[in-house]
């Protein structure tokens, strides 16, 4: 038995169970963490978004694999 810890949702996934809520809070903990410590370190605007940029969009991407690989597939 496959979990489904997500559901489609448009072009997007939402969690539908406490282990994908779970993954969404920790992505968007990591996030928040990123941002608090390079714009810190960071001299302007463009440092903080260069520095934040490979960061989100791993952790989003690692968050949409694991949503993709545990949602039920539709029919289209």
């Amino acid at each position: 038995m496959k979990a489904e810890w997500f559901c489609e949702w448009g072009r997007f996934y939402r969690p539908v169970a406490w282990p994908g809520w779970v993954v969404l809070i920790l992505t968007v903990l990591f996030c928040l963490q990123v941002f608090s410590t390079i714009d810190c370190h960071s001299h302007s605007a463009s440092d903080t978004l260069y520095g934040n940029f490979p960061f989100w969009v791993s952790a989003w991407t690692i968050l949409g694999w694991i949503a993709s690989r545990t949602s039920p597939k539709q029919e289209r």
